[in-house]
């Protein structure tokens, strides 16, 4: 049985633990977020994609 998360989902997550568990605040993270945001406007846009997907390629046991 396979099972499927977005990562988005996952990362979701990983924000809202941060804010609760280590106590980073609202403000930092939508700054972090906005970033993101604007990271995926760039030139370096498509090496962020490629690297999240070998990751994701690599979690999953399928080395390439």
């Amino acid at each position: 049985m396979t099972i499927t998360l977005p990562v988005v989902f996952v990362l979701g997550v990983i924000a809202w633990a941060a804010i609760k568990v280590l106590g980073i605040r609202l403000w930092a993270a939508l700054v972090i977020a906005l970033f993101g945001f604007w990271l995926a406007h760039t030139f370096l846009a498509p090496a962020v994609e490629s690297g999240t997907r070998t990751g994701v390629q690599i979690v999953n046991g399928k080395h390439i």
